[in-house]
């Protein structure tokens, strides 16, 4: 495929992917923290082991690059994006559909936030046991938003997460909203648990981690990252959307 040559500068290289599968691309927050990208980096990685005939990119919302409408430029087609986010809020609802949108020369679908999902469930319940996790209630540990179907989500997979271990699980927040991670660790100890667990919320390492884990719970997993369940949940996210008719960018 031949690209018009600008003025001082060639135009960017559209990909056409082989077979005419929609590319995914995974749309991270982004984060200062290397450990986060190195994470990050992990699943991406392991998603291309998992199908190797698609094209999969990584793009970030900011911090980090490639920024999303680089990753967007650079493609033809058909695309899937997959926001790495664990509830709706301002970035699924608004900021990624907007940079879709922006990309006319794509034929886009945007996915919706991974949770909640009983995948995650699983991917959360194998971190706390990784921890050392041993029938304690838990604090489910998220980031917080002032919308209110993120609060919603993050309650739902609490009550999730609750099915599945057999004890309390409440959602406490390091972010916007509340209560506070400590909050809910001084609430259930206030109760009469000598021991309270903090389970990660995560997609992958970074300050809201390292808030949690700072909260007062005797043990508090690590992040999500590249578990093996939230690869198999991005990829029924893309199949979900491959599965519907395509609808233009714009």
């Amino acid at each position: 495929m031949t690209t018009t040559q600008l003025p001082g500068r060639l135009a960017p290289l559209r990909v056409l992917h082989a077979a005419r599968r929609p590319a995914l691309v995974l749309v991270a927050h982004g984060s200062h923290d290397p450990a986060a990208s190195a994470e990050l980096g992990r699943l991406h990685a392991r998603l291309r082991q998992a199908r190797p005939e698609l094209d999969i990119r990584l793009g970030h919302l900011g911090l980090n690059d490639p920024l999303l409408p680089e990753v967007l430029d650079e493609l033809s087609g058909r695309v899937v994006l997959v926001p790495l986010l664990l509830g709706r809020g301002y970035h699924s609802k608004t900021d990624i559909p907007r940079t879709l949108s922006a990309a006319p020369h794509l034929a886009g679908e945007c996915a919706p936030p991974l949770g909640p999902d009983p995948l995650l469930t699983e991917a959360l319940a194998d971190r706390l046991e990784a921890a050392g996790w041993r029938g304690e209630p838990v604090v489910l540990a998220a980031s917080g938003s002032r919308d209110q179907d993120a609060a919603r989500d993050t309650g739902t997979q609490a009550e999730l997460l609750a099915a599945r271990l057999g004890v309390t699980v409440r959602p406490g927040y390091v972010a916007a909203g509340g209560p506070s991670v400590a909050a809910r660790v001084a609430e259930l100890t206030a109760e009469g648990h000598p021991r309270v667990a903090v389970a990660s919320y995560f997609t992958a390492p970074g300050d809201f981690a390292r808030l949690a884990a700072a909260a007062g719970g005797a043990l508090t997993s690590a992040p999500l990252g590249d578990h093996p369940a939230l690869a198999r949940l991005v990829l029924e996210r893309y199949q979900s959307c491959v599965s519907r008719p395509v609808r233009l960018a714009g």
